[in-house]
């Protein structure tokens, strides 16, 4: 049943507005994902809203018909709520008319077996969530196997990370580990584990990419750390000909990605 809901005290909508913060998201094991197009998309992955949230309009899109048939078919809640009741959830003036809460699919390392795919990127330390979304977005066009986040990162499921996943954070495995961890589990990486570094000597074009390949990429402030950096079995550099000396993360690891998957 659809619930009509005008009251910013409403204990669902101050829950959802919640998930603004990490530790919420934490505790609960929640996340907000607004725009219909990200909604849709996850349905299309088999994922529904545990909470749909929509505009009231004398006219609604078929996709939203299906996004509320769907979500109350798994017992889902239905709401339809006021302009001012979305912009309060969203934090924003020009809010988009469907937000949904979502359960984290979040992955351990057991969870995955690196000979699944050809070609895997891990994260380490990473902070920015635009960056972190452009990524998932760009290893979900690959077709690579995951991604895994070394070490203290960004929150994958915070409203700007899953924003710029641009509804890709569905589609692939996201996995979050210690430092510790992932050194543990290297031996399972039986292909070629390669990392950027700024002192490496290889062109990334000519590194040996063994399947199942896994990318390491650092901070854009301080690279990979000597821990990770010594577990890699080879280290590359992207070639800088212009005057800036560096790239984005995003588009630094996009570039390495496509270089290991031979696209």
């Amino acid at each position: 049943m659809i619930k009509s809901v005008t009251s910013l005290t409403n204990q669902t909508v101050k829950d959802i507005r919640a998930l603004h913060m990490r530790k919420e998201r934490e505790e609960t094991g929640r996340f907000l994902a607004e725009g219909l197009k990200i909604i849709i998309d996850a349905l299309d992955q088999g994922f529904a809203p545990l909470i749909l949230v929509f505009g009231k309009s004398d006219d609604r899109h078929p996709m939203l018909e299906r996004a509320i048939r769907e979500t109350l078919a798994v017992e889902g809640e239905v709401l339809e709520v006021t302009r001012e009741i979305l912009e309060k959830i969203s934090r924003k003036d020009n809010p988009q008319m469907v937000v949904a809460v979502f359960a984290q699919q979040v992955k351990s390392l057991a969870d995955i077996d690196p000979n699944s795919n050809a070609v895997w990127v891990a994260l380490e330390q990473i902070r920015d969530p635009g960056n972190l979304g452009t990524i998932i977005r760009t290893a979900d066009a690959a077709g690579i196997g995951g991604v895994i986040l070394i070490g203290d990162c960004v929150d994958p499921f915070s409203v700007e990370t899953v924003r710029a996943t641009m509804g890709s954070v569905f589609a692939l495995p996201v996995v979050k580990c210690t430092r510790e961890a992932f050194l543990a589990d290297r031996s399972r990486w039986t292909g070629s584990v390669v990392g950027t570094l700024l002192t490496a000597t290889h062109n990334h074009r000519t590194a040996d990419y063994r399947r199942p390949t896994l990318i390491l990429m650092g901070t854009e402030q301080s690279g990979l750390t000597p821990d990770i950096a010594a577990a890699c079995d080879t280290h590359v550099k992207i070639p800088m000909r212009g005057r800036a000396d560096s790239l984005n993360l995003s588009v630094a690891t996009g570039i390495m990605i496509y270089a290991a998957a031979g696209l």
